[in-house]
């Protein structure tokens, strides 16, 4: 993600500050002294050298901004740094909210506000002042810290939801391309074991039947059984289980490569952590494969340790070897063709990272790679303890030294007075007020209670704190604090909850949709509109109270209605931008979901059309001359059976030259099946989804064309509205109805977006949609269809 270049920023601040000091004394017929007009250039110069480097030392600029301020401000009159001292250290802190973590960002906060009161008291003692301008520092800081988080965060968020449009692309250009080397690979298993026997098993027959006949008997029932198989092994490569262990986990396979490293008595020691399906399992198995391969061809006998680290944010491949033995003849040492690294840094590059290889301090070599983790965003690392102790204490010392207020210390009137100043509570109410913020998201209901039984509490503070101020001041801190919550914060409803209650048990997808549409966003916005209405009321008594507490000309009815009008004008601005805010979200999401479904469905249908294009050589060509080398076995007569056994295999070798070429003739792409689960579970597991599909046995091989169709529609938009926790889809067939339940979807069962697609997808069938607890939904699809609609489906599916 681009980011604009930034750097001027400081130029408008310092234009500001001209304008405010000395701009308008000067137009006034005031001018300042040379030493005054000098010491503000120099404050400046440093303001707007430490801001332009504020993204390489956010942290450092903050210090140097704030000190620069403070030290100007002793010789300069008022105002001279106002623009500067404020907006200056404002962006400051805004960057260090976005560019560092959070606990650095709040006790950055917390230590300007700290120094901030520590300041004032040196200026004025322990005054009966009001101390609002402390309280309107503190809150700007905070304003700004919660901003930047804010930002921070989503930016975050748009990176991970890129990174995984990434990832979710290159996994569709290689999701055909895997499914058709899978094909090539389990054909030439089955060509090579299965065919290959059969000839030669019946060869062998043909050649001795004279002196040992028996061998013709045992050569037939072979063919027999040996073509069964071979029909079983081609229906399994057709249509293979969607589960797990249908194929070898990553792991698995980087542990059978080690193990056959071993076994040329290589000594190889391994770490391995599970890796899920897709380019970083394949990188991974590359990057292992020719780095020991490497070894076994430079190093003969060194020691060599394997590490595969799966993490949150990097996947760590390590291969280290230390030198190889005294004596030992490296008999592969020409046998490379110089293309290793190169190869090596393409499989790390089409990942998504990065490898370096080299030798070590040892001697040896050591191949590392660092590739994508399990989520596409960065985490960043956690400090260490030590560390955070250190920041707290070097904040405690800048905000306790002495000695920047000293040099800005002035004469003031102190006051021994036992009252407490308005400016401490009204500190506490702020302090109270920030506490509800942070705990917004956590309990909506409660922060929003705290912040309305705190909005009453403002004019008692001003009455016992004698506060001369402005009178709306106060009322109108607390009020924007409400806004804030109304603008960035969720309803205070148990929104979690909703969508996930099961429907009547003759709930139909027809009856479930329009249901569903009403519950969601209306739920959310009525728990917005009913908060506004609770807000309007209380903020009005409070300014009401303290309009009249402090004494008014105006009549009571012109008090009430001012401020009730305030209140609502403010409440319902806040209340629409937390409505826009949200709809912007959302819309977000929902287009980053949309591009992720499509390119899984171009995915899965590509190579869908690669399985069934070499399917449909399989059917016309070996599968045929299969079932005549059986039927030929099955007669008894031996050189027939030979003879199609040779012609199986001769159209096997055919089939594989047709599959590597990987030319998909023009036409439209055939629509996937259940029989395609397989397909669609490896292409969202190699983005980062946890799917587990459980197949039962109760299910035919083949369903009626339109419940197929449909049933792969369902399941489609069921997994793909699946959360962070893993996800299971469990098929099964029972009273001529298929069920299919997938449970971990949250947003399946409370999306009404995704509901209404499900009961559109289930309605044209006669289907039936249900949810239960925890994000459970359960389809139920009947397996009888009517002739007419069968016949239209299928013509349709070709």
């Amino acid at each position: 993600m681009n980011r604009t270049d930034d750097r001027w920023f400081p130029v408008p601040l310092i234009c500001g500050q001209a304008v405010v000091w000395p701009g308008v004394p000067m137009a006034r017929g005031t001018v300042p002294p040379a030493s005054a007009l000098l010491v503000a250039a120099l404050v400046a110069a440093v303001v707007a050298a430490a801001l332009a480097l504020r993204r390489a030392r956010p942290v450092a600029t903050l210090l140097v901004v704030a000190a620069a301020c403070a030290l100007g401000a002793g010789p300069l009159p008022a105002g001279a740094m106002a623009v500067l001292g404020t907006a200056g250290v404002a962006l400051a802190l805004f960057t260090v909210a976005t560019e560092g973590d959070a606990f650095t960002a709040v006790l950055c906060v917390v230590a300007l506000a700290a120094w901030q009161l520590m300041h004032g008291i040196s200026l004025h003692g322990l005054s009966d002042r009001d101390g609002l301008d402390l309280v309107l520092t503190v809150l700007l800081y905070a304003t700004v810290c919660g901003t930047g988080l804010l930002v921070r965060r989503t930016r975050r968020t748009r990176r991970a939801a890129e990174q995984l449009l990434k990832r979710a692309e290159s996994e569709r250009h290689r999701l055909p391309a895997f499914e058709r080397r899978r094909m090539e690979r389990e054909l030439h298993d089955v060509s090579a074991h299965h065919l290959t026997a059969v000839v030669v098993t019946a060869g062998a027959a043909l050649g001795l039947r004279d002196r040992r006949p028996e061998l013709a008997g045992e050569a037939l029932e072979f063919a027999v059984e040996t073509g069964r198989d071979v029909t079983r092994a081609l229906s399994a490569v057709r249509a293979p289980a969607p589960s797990r262990g249908s194929a070898p986990a990553p792991e698995e396979r980087l542990l059978d490569l080690i193990a056959g490293f071993r076994r040329l008595h290589q000594r190889v020691d391994c770490e391995i952590t599970p890796l899920p399906d897709g380019a970083v399992a394949d990188a991974a198995y590359g990057i292992v494969r020719e780095a020991l391969t490497n070894v076994a061809r430079y190093a003969p006998g060194a020691h060599t340790s394997v590490l595969c680290r799966y993490g949150d944010t990097r996947t760590d491949v390590v291969v280290t070897s230390t030198p190889p033995k005294a004596g030992a003849v490296a008999h592969g040492a020409g046998l490379g063709g110089g293309r290793g690294q190169g190869f090596l840094r393409s499989r790390a590059r089409e990942a998504g990272g990065r490898v370096h290889s080299g030798p070590t301090a040892e001697g040896g070599w050591e191949v590392r790679a660092v590739l994508p983790g399990r989520t596409a965003t960065k985490v960043e690392p956690s400090a260490p303890g030590s560390y955070r102790v250190a920041q707290v204490v070097a904040a405690a010392g800048l905000v306790l030294q002495p000695l920047l207020p000293v040099l800005v210390v002035r004469d003031g009137e102190t006051s021994n007075g036992t009252t407490v100043s308005a400016g401490v509570l009204f500190a506490l109410l702020a302090a109270g007020q920030a506490m509800a913020l942070l705990w917004l998201r956590r309990a909506p209901r409660s922060a929003y209670g705290t912040l309305l039984g705190l909005a009453l509490l403002w004019p008692v503070a001003m009455a016992e704190g004698d506060y001369s101020g402005p009178v709306l001041l106060p009322p109108a801190l607390s009020l924007l604090a409400t806004c804030a919550a109304l603008a960035v914060g969720p309803p205070p409803t148990a929104t979690a909850r909703q969508g996930r209650g099961a429907v009547p048990s003759d709930g139909s997808a027809a009856k479930e949709a329009p249901q569903g549409r009403g519950s969601g966003r209306p739920t959310r916005a009525r728990g917005h509109v009913t908060t506004v209405l609770l807000m309007v009321p209380v903020h009005a008594g409070a300014a009401t109270a303290a309009v009249l507490d402090r004494g008014t000309a105006a009549p009571v009815w012109m008090v009430i209605a001012g401020t009730t009008v305030g209140a609502a004008l403010t409440c319902t601005a806040a209340h629409l931008t937390g409505r826009r805010r949200t709809r912007r979200r959302e819309a977000d999401h929902r287009a980053h979901e949309e591009r992720l479904a499509a390119w899984t469905e171009e995915a899965v249908r590509d190579a869908w059309t690669e399985r069934r294009r070499i399917a449909d050589g399989l059917e016309t060509t070996v599968l045929a001359r299969t079932a005549d080398m059986v039927t030929e076995a099955e007669a008894g007569r031996l050189d027939a059976t030979a003879t199609r056994a040779r012609e199986a295999l001769a159209a096997m070798r055919s089939l594989l030259d047709t599959v590597r070429d990987g030319e998909t003739g023009p036409g439209l792409r055939p629509q996937p099946t259940l029989q395609a689960l397989d397909l669609l579970a490896h292409q969202l597991r190699s983005t980062g989804s946890d799917i587990e599909i459980q197949l039962s046995d109760r299910v035919p091989e083949r369903l009626p064309t339109a419940i197929d169709l449909a049933a792969y529609r369902a399941a489609e938009t069921v997994l793909a509205a699946g959360g962070e926790e893993p996800t299971v889809l469990a098929l099964d067939v029972a009273e001529d109805t298929l069920t299919l339940t997938a449970t971990g979807v949250p947003r399946a069962a409370a999306d009404p977006v995704v509901r209404e697609r499900l009961a559109t997808r289930l309605a044209a069938v006669g289907g039936t949609l249900t949810t239960g607890p925890r994000g459970t939904v359960r389809l139920r699809l009947p397996l009888a269809v009517a002739p007419d609609d069968e016949a239209d489906d299928e013509g349709r599916h070709r």
